[in-house]
């Protein structure tokens, strides 16, 4: 089993309300061989909300208690993303995943690239909250525009 963001099988779980819907993904929760997940929702934050982004670094920062997840406005949300990580890991140990396919750029499921925190749309380097936390914990994390590349030229 793989866990796929929710946002990329048409869930409106985005901070915004809405979704990244991509039919590949979707099908893969068809045919079984996916669960959707959004770690941000299970981690108690509403939908739509506020945009966030980590303030100091990257995910592996915020686990390590060195940086924060902020709001736009400026609340601190980092105890709802290390919540929404902490969940998935469950998940993903429930099903038996060992992959996760998470959406590109998110603060909690970029695991290539991730804004930096100034809400600049500037990109950096690393992962997001619960793709450094699956990562930690040998689950194998892919970037949903990776994967969807990859399957382009396959």
């Amino acid at each position: 089993m793989i866990l796929v963001s929710a946002c990329l099988i048409g869930l409106n779980t985005r901070y915004d309300g809405k979704n990244n819907f991509h039919q590949v993904f979707c099908d893969m929760v068809k045919n079984k061989i996916a669960v959707p997940f959004c770690p941000e929702q299970a981690g108690g934050l509403a939908t739509p909300r506020c945009p966030s982004e980590i303030l100091g670094g990257d995910g592996t920062d915020v686990l390590d208690g060195n940086a924060k997840v902020i709001t736009r406005e400026g609340l601190d949300v980092t105890e709802n993303f290390l919540k929404g990580a902490f969940e998935t890991l469950k998940l993903a140990e429930i099903i038996g995943a060992k992959e996760a396919i998470l959406k590109s750029k998110s603060p909690s499921c970029g695991s290539k690239c991730i804004y930096d925190g100034t809400f600049s749309k500037k990109l950096i380097n690393g992962m997001g909250v619960t793709a450094a936390y699956l990562y930690q914990h040998n689950i194998s994390v892919v970037d949903s525009d990776e994967y969807l590349k990859q399957r382009k030229h396959s």
